[in-house]
């Protein structure tokens, strides 16, 4: 099966070019950084959060709210098609992964914990966002 051309498509190598090693372990490879030490889990300007892998549209500060978890929480996406989410079976329970539509890029879970009106909580790593001030 070839390629979607619509996705952003790089090596391995090109990725950990492009990232920090934190952005390469999170965005690359699903992993998390710790809560309450991200640059953007606290911030409440007002803007659009990107991909730091791509730069695709992700979020707006519009939705972002303080879940007190210790990481940025949004209850919706910028658009529905602005992120994918697979199951995640690494744990016990088993969760929902969201992933950058554009890139691939792990950007955190999603939970029905979170406020009206969609009453969920997009969880997302600071490092796979890169916030464009408006």
């Amino acid at each position: 099966m070839a390629p979607n051309a619509d996705k952003i498509h790089r090596t391995d190598e090109e990725w950990r070019q492009e990232l920090t090693p934190e952005q390469y372990r999170v965005l690359r490879q699903a992993g998390t950084e710790r809560a309450f030490t991200g640059e953007l889990w606290d911030v409440h300007d007002e803007g659009v959060y990107r991909c730091a892998g791509c730069g695709a549209e992700l979020f707006t500060s519009d939705t972002k709210f303080d879940s007190g978890t210790g990481w940025p929480s949004f209850y919706a996406p910028a658009a529905d098609e602005a992120v994918e989410t697979a199951r995640d079976w690494k744990m016990v329970i088993p969760r929902t992964e969201v992933r950058c539509n554009s890139c691939g890029g792990h950007l955190g879970h999603v939970f029905t914990d979170g406020p009206r009106p969609t009453g969920k909580r997009y969880c997302i790593n600071s490092c796979a966002l890169r916030l464009d001030r408006r």
